[in-house]
């Protein structure tokens, strides 16, 4: 866990998505919204960084335990109110967070999301990813080494550029993040595996949307080929108090260098009416 900013500041906590460390927040990133008057809090997701790790592809846990995770970090850091912001997955645990405490939630920002929780019921009418990257996920390839630095390195990097808009993949960026990420991550294979291999659960969130009158921001990137720009359209349509952001260009990925002034902006001021 890692905290930007004065704590008397309004509380921004940052979740990331799927196999997501905390450092899918870029510290640059961070110490930007942290300079607009926000205490910004950033953390490990179980099982990925320095947090509690378990065996490659067991986890005995589910989704409820995501927002269990936030809840008792707030918890410990002595923060009654606070802003929240998830990414991919990461959206999910926000919209969980506001459900179970509407109280302590001010405002929501969405990255990346869809209306969809583990826990709901799949939706026919939302599209799937696009069929380049569906053939590419689908191609039969060895697992990584997981134990060699370098062998984890080119893998992301291949992945990440499935996952990027054809305009934004930097791969000098990709190969720096994923050497970071595994220089401080207790157990890679875990990290890289378990989420997706975590129970669902019951928790339907979807069902709930008009429940959270929370402000909410929706950014997007229009070409996202995992959670296509129509999810987006539908999560900001059916939470009653939403902004939709589109990010022309942009994939499913860690937000591109060149949008932090024009997102930083959006939530700071999303932040400020919250």
């Amino acid at each position: 866990m890692e905290t930007f900013g004065e704590q008397g500041d309004p509380a921004l906590l940052l979740i990331a998505g799927t196999s997501g460390p905390m450092d899918g927040w870029d510290e640059g990133f961070c110490q930007l919204l942290a300079s607009g008057g926000r205490y910004v809090i950033r953390y490990d997701n179980r099982d990925t960084g320095q947090s509690t790790s378990y065996p490659p592809g067991a986890p005995p846990y589910g989704f409820d335990d995501f927002v269990d995770d936030a809840i008792g970090l707030l918890d410990a850091l002595g923060v009654e109110r606070f802003h929240v912001a998830g990414g991919s997955l990461g959206g999910a645990v926000a919209r969980g967070l506001a459900l179970r405490q509407p109280e302590r939630v001010q405002s929501l920002t969405l990255l990346s999301s869809t209306p969809l929780a583990p826990g709901d019921p799949r939706d026919p009418t939302l599209p799937p990813p696009t069929a380049a990257f569906l053939e590419f996920a689908g191609a039969e390839r060895p697992a990584p080494d997981w134990g060699d630095r370098q062998a984890y390195i080119d893998n992301y990097a291949l992945w990440d550029r499935q996952f990027a808009g054809p305009d934004y993949f930097d791969e000098d960026k990709a190969r720096d993040y994923a050497g970071r990420v595994f220089d401080r991550t207790l157990d890679i294979h875990a990290a890289s595996v378990n989420h997706s291999a975590s129970s669902r659960g019951t928790t339907q969130i979807r069902a709930r949307h008009a429940e959270i009158t929370h402000p909410v921001l929706v950014i997007h990137g229009t070409e996202d080929p995992i959670l296509p720009f129509r999810h987006a359209q539908v999560l900001a349509h059916e939470l009653p108090h939403s902004k939709l952001l589109p990010l022309a260009g942009v994939g499913h990925q860690l937000l591109p260098h060149e949008f932090w002034p024009i997102v930083a902006t959006e939530m700071l001021d999303h932040t400020g009416r919250g």
